[in-house]
C-alpha cells in the first residue's frame, strides 16, 4: 500500500539521495574545515582518516577508529591494522556522514522546516546527539567532561559546518531537479501538424 500521490514519493527520494550526497559531501567539507583549525591549533587539527575528529586527550584514536575496529572485530575476529586505521576510519566517517544526511533529506521532504537557517540547527543537533552523546554512549570517547572546553568548540563548529553544507547541497539537487515545486514538471509530447 503507497501513501501519497507519486510526485510527493518521487520528492521525498530526491530529497533522500540529495541528503546523502550532501551528507557525503558535508563530511568532506568537514574533514577540510577541521585540517584548517589545525593550521591554527595543533590542539584542534583532525586526524589522518579521523573524519575530522581531533585526537582528543586523554583518548588517543579518533572515535572513527575505534568504530571501525568494533565493525572489523565482528567481522574478521581482529582489529584494523595500524596503517589501515586512516582509511578505515575515514569510511565510518563517510558512512555515518551520509546515511545521516539521507535522514536529514527525508526529514526536509516531510517536514520543510528542518531546514530553517540554511541547516545550522541539524549540524547542532548532529553535534550534540551524535558527538556528544552517542559516541561516548557506545564507549567510542571518554564522558564529555574529561575534554576541554576547546575540544567541545572545535567539535560544535564543525558540526555547524556539516549541517550547512549537508543543506545547501540538498537544496540545490532538489532545485536543480525540480524536486522542489509543487507541481510536477510535465513534459509536452503533442505534436502539432
Amino acid at each position: 500500500m503507497r501513501n501519497g500521490n507519486s510526485a510527493s514519493n518521487g520528492a521525498l527520494v530526491t530529497n533522500v539521495v540529495a541528503g546523502l550526497i550532501g551528507g557525503l559531501i558535508a563530511s568532506w567539507t568537514m574533514e577540510q574545515f577541521q585540517q584548517a583549525l589545525g593550521r591554527i591549533s595543533e590542539e584542534m587539527g583532525g586526524a589522518p582518516g579521523g573524519g575530522g575528529q581531533q585526537h582528543r586527550e586523554p583518548q588517543s584514536e579518533p572515535a572513527t577508529y575505534k568504530a571501525a575496529d568494533a565493525v572489523a572485530e565482528t567481522v574478521a575476529g581482529r582489529e584494523v591494522p595500524e596503517e589501515y586505521k586512516p582509511a578505515a576510519g575515514s569510511l565510518v566517517h563517510y558512512a555515518f556522514g551520509g546515511a545521516v544526511g539521507a535522514i536529514y533529506g527525508a526529514a526536509a521532504a516531510r517536514t520543510p522546516d528542518v531546514t530553517s537557517w540554511g541547516g545550522v540547527p541539524f549540524g547542532a543537533t548532529v553535534w550534540l546527539i551524535a558527538d556528544e552523546m552517542g559516541v561516548p554512549l557506545a564507549g567510542l570517547a571518554k564522558n564529555p567532561t574529561e575534554y576541554p572546553v576547546s575540544s567541545h568548540l572545535s567539535a560544535f563548529a564543525t558540526h555547524l559546518v556539516y549541517g550547512m553544507t549537508t543543506e545547501c547541497v540538498r537544496r540545490t539537487l532538489v532545485h536543480l531537479v525540480g524536486a522542489d515545486r509543487h507541481e510536477p514538471r510535465q513534459l509536452d509530447l503533442r505534436l502539432d501538424a
